[in-house]
């Protein structure tokens, strides 16, 4: 027997497709996973910062030159991670930036994610304004609410709901290239060792994860940070003859993640009940994808597709400014995003492949 809550939602479901532009161009079988939450930086934003005071935004061409509805907000010229991620799940249409989600959409999902976002609140402050972790999160409490007004007050159905949803936090990146190593703007390099300053990352982050559970987050990506010392930014300011990257940041990255798949285990193993997380190695996609360029079609590995100077990446791409041609050939759209083409082969190569996922494949996690 449906309880009230669970009519009404269905009522709700089914006027939202019939509402959606696209619904109709759903496949047969509909979503595997009702809904979608998204929690993360520039790599997944979707229009969050658009009317923000802040250098980290994305709404004017050439950016989203290649995508659907145009610029939205989006840091690379289509397609995001998660965009690409969300197709392959089903969903028809793609998942709302929390700027302007409203009512019934909300029961699909939601994009919290902020262009400079950290784990840590001040990262990113170079930039000017954001919404950090801690701050998504809030977002997210507020969602709840808003969504148990939805199931006219029944706590069960909204709760057994959330728990078949996939949640994907994608944080870190920006705490350390807009944070511990620019020791001009912030003190993190001379207050913390490398080892010690991930160690203080995953203390907070495993804080804001175990929020997120409580809100009733059950079935979670976590992604590792990837090789930023590979990235066209880096690769235009630092001149080695040992290797094209910068190793002194991939080295502390990789300090952290091998303590963020510790966290997952933790939490698999029973110090979060009911918890699903799933760590997505985004650092062995993209040095796989970045060592394997040619391969995989890209020609170009080590330039912005749109960008000024050394690499097309000591001033990131301005507005109107001129992009590549065949962008399916670039790696990196500008000095720090993946191009559309890249975006769909990380998000294919971790959806359906356990070669970058641990201990399952998102597919595996969305059919739990």
């Amino acid at each position: 027997m449906e309880t009230l809550g669970e009519l009404v939602l269905l009522v709700i479901l089914i006027i939202v497709c019939f509402s959606a532009r696209g619904c109709s161009q759903a496949q047969p079988q509909g979503p595997q996973v009702p809904c979608f939450f998204i929690f993360g930086d520039s790599l997944v934003d979707n229009g969050n910062n658009n009317g923000m005071l802040t250098l980290s935004r994305a709404n004017y061409r050439p950016y989203g030159i290649d995508f659907p509805q145009g610029t939205t907000g989006r840091f690379t010229n289509g397609r995001t991670f998660v965009d690409a991620l969300a197709q392959l799940m089903g969903f028809p249409s793609y998942i709302p930036p929390y700027s302007r989600a409203r009512g019934p959409e909300l029961l699909r999902g939601v994009n919290y994610a902020s262009g400079a976002a950290g784990i840590r609140d001040e990262t990113g402050d170079n930039l000017g304004a954001h919404t950090s972790m801690n701050g998504q999160v809030a977002n997210f409490a507020n969602t709840v609410l808003q969504m148990r007004r939805l199931f006219r007050g029944d706590t069960n159905a909204l709760t057994s709901y959330l728990s078949k949803c996939i949640f994907y936090c994608g944080l870190g990146s920006n705490d350390y290239l807009n944070n511990y190593f620019m020791p001009n703007f912030y003190t993190t390099s001379s207050d913390f060792t490398a080892k010690a300053y991930a160690a203080s990352l995953i203390q907070d982050y495993t804080r804001q994860l175990t929020q997120l559970h409580s809100l009733g987050a059950r079935k979670v990506i976590v992604t590792a940070v990837g090789p930023i010392g590979c990235i066209p930014y880096q690769l235009a300011r630092y001149h080695s003859n040992a290797t094209r990257c910068n190793e002194n940041i991939n080295k502390a990255i990789v300090l952290f993640n091998t303590e963020l798949r510790k966290v997952v285990d933790r939490f698999n193993g029973g110090q979060l009940q009911g918890a699903k997380f799933v760590y997505l190695d985004s650092y062995k996609s993209s040095t796989d994808l970045y060592q394997n360029g040619t391969a995989n079609g890209f020609e170009v590995i080590d330039k912005g597709c749109c960008g000024v100077g050394r690499n097309n990446a000591q001033i990131t791409c301005l507005p109107l400014q001129q992009p590549c041609t065949d962008r399916r050939k670039y790696l990196f759209w500008d000095a720090f995003h993946p191009t559309d083409q890249a975006n769909i082969m990380f998000a294919q190569a971790s959806y359906g492949s356990p070669s970058y996922t641990y201990p399952i494949n998102i597919q595996g996690l969305a059919s739990l």
